[in-house]
């Protein structure tokens, strides 16, 4: 079962549902960049419904003959959503194929298909749209407009979604054991999901601390900070009035750790410190390296973009905001209601 992660505040006292259609959770990848309309890869922007980015990855393969090891995306999007993203087909010398026949089974749509000199790479993409609808939404208004204007001015704690670790925390668990068996094979798909699975856990771990202490938006001495909208990052030896100043205007992020090999940015009070937390995942932390990931930082705050919502008169509630590639909106929803969804509606993951 998944863990339950400390919201920033109290916990919501509303509750909602999300889900009940597809058409309740659209997601429209934002790609950040032009393809150049040439090269050897075919640039597909496509709609889907009913399918995740694994699924639909194998029907282009099908279609185009292309191995799935040349067809690159950016991010994983859900099954149990509208959503739209591209992807890249490494066609090298071979003929376009004809990409309507993705479109006869009715669930999916090509937006624009143009050419690129390289592969798409997981995590390139600028952000992810979301329009969302929380159906039943009960509860005092005035606490819920409170909470929709605290994410709209102060951003949400930046947590790996449910969706990381599978449908009741399944994923996580298979991923303990293999690292308990690690000689077992698994596929390199496999074998990614379950490395993502346990660096998560441990990056929402040191987080979850962050928030029920209250520092999750301020720079500590000793913490790494990430730019707002970048992947640039510092260390914060020391937090001077500027720091300060640009962390609670938004501009820059306190960052933790995802965890691997390299040489740490924190300082020792911090490092200390998240040595503490994670003592009960040693294991976990020295599998991790043992497995060849590298050290990167993640920040602790995510700000969603464009934020408004709006109140309808059937009781639902919709929300309508941008997020950085790699952060979840399930992360947003957690900080307004206390949402709960269909068994039939599990998302897969939307980074």
């Amino acid at each position: 079962m998944n863990e339950t992660w400390p919201t920033a505040g109290p916990a919501p006292s509303a509750r909602g549902l999300i889900r009940q259609s597809p058409e309740d959770f659209i997601v429209r990848e934002q790609l950040g960049f032009e393809p150049d309309g040439s090269g050897e890869h075919a640039f597909l922007h496509l709609q889907k419904r009913g399918l995740n980015t694994a699924d639909l990855a194998q029907r282009i393969s099908e279609i185009s003959g292309v191995a799935l090891r040349d067809i690159g995306f950016s991010g994983m999007k859900d099954r149990h959503a509208v959503t739209s993203q591209w992807f890249s087909v490494g066609l090298a010398g071979r003929a376009e194929p004809d990409w309507s026949q993705l479109e006869r089974s009715g669930e999916v749509s090509v937006l624009a298909a143009s050419r690129h000199g390289r592969k798409l790479r997981r995590g390139v993409h600028r952000a992810n749209q979301f329009t969302l609808t929380l159906r039943q939404v009960e509860g005092e208004r005035e606490d819920l407009l409170a909470r929709l204007q605290g994410v709209r001015d102060g951003g949400v704690p930046n947590y790996f979604g449910e969706q990381r670790f599978g449908r009741a925390g399944n994923t996580l668990v298979q991923a303990r054991q293999w690292a308990e068996r690690p000689r077992r094979k698994l596929s390199r798909t496999r074998r990614g999901l379950y490395l993502s699975a346990l660096r998560s856990l441990l990056f929402n771990r040191l987080l979850a601390r962050r928030v029920a202490e209250g520092s999750w938006n301020t720079v500590l001495p000793g913490d790494v900070c990430s730019l707002q909208g970048t992947r640039s990052r510092f260390a914060c030896n020391e937090v001077d009035a500027d720091i300060a100043a640009r962390a609670a205007a938004g501009d820059l992020h306190p960052a933790l750790p995802l965890w691997g090999r390299g040489e740490p940015l924190q300082g020792p009070e911090r490092l200390a410190q998240q040595a503490q937390i994670l003592a009960p995942e040693s294991g976990i932390c020295r599998f991790l390296e043992d497995a060849g990931l590298s050290l990167d930082y993640r920040p602790a705050r995510a700000l969603p973009d464009d934020f408004c919502w709006q109140f309808c008169d059937d009781g639902s509630l919709q929300l309508a905001f941008s997020l950085g590639a790699g952060s979840y909106a399930t992360a947003v929803l957690a900080q307004i209601i206390d949402y709960s969804t269909g068994d039939f509606a599990f998302g897969d993951g939307s980074e």
